[in-house]
């Protein structure tokens, strides 16, 4: 019989361990995390996990490493709808390929970042914002 893995115990255990200054140790529940939200269908959940898990690469400053994971969280974020959430993905993975040195691979987001920022403009000019969403209208 095997144990099955409590996605939210392995979230709030990353938490503790990054809060503690253990980045490294936190930066792999987060990956696990990351991986057991999505195959539970939080999509939300995943993209944060390994957003978080980028954070804790920054804080290791291997930039490279949060960069992949930044853009993981990105992926996840905006293909569920998730737009600003991904458009902060897209920053900090734009930051950390600059940290890196990866310039090229950084103007390629920095497009994207644009793109995205250009769609969410036209959504709120035409009033097509979500967050004017309401359970009372």
């Amino acid at each position: 019989m095997s144990v099955k893995e409590d996605p939210i115990k392995i979230h709030k255990d990353a938490n503790a361990l990054m809060e503690s200054g253990k980045p490294i140790e936190a930066r792999g529940l987060f990956v696990k995390g990351g991986e057991l939200y999505f195959k539970g269908q939080n999509y939300f959940g995943a993209a944060e996990m390994y957003y978080k898990a980028g954070e804790c690469s920054v804080t290791l400053k291997e930039y490279t490493q949060a960069a992949e994971f930044f853009s993981k969280a990105a992926d996840i974020a905006l293909n569920k709808g998730f737009d600003r959430y991904g458009l902060s993905a897209l920053e900090e993975t734009r930051n950390a390929q600059k940290a890196a040195g990866n310039t090229k691979e950084a103007e390629e987001t920095e497009h994207k970042i644009r793109e995205l920022n250009n769609k969410l403009n036209q959504q709120n000019a035409a009033g097509d914002d979500d967050s004017s969403f309401s359970i009372f209208s």
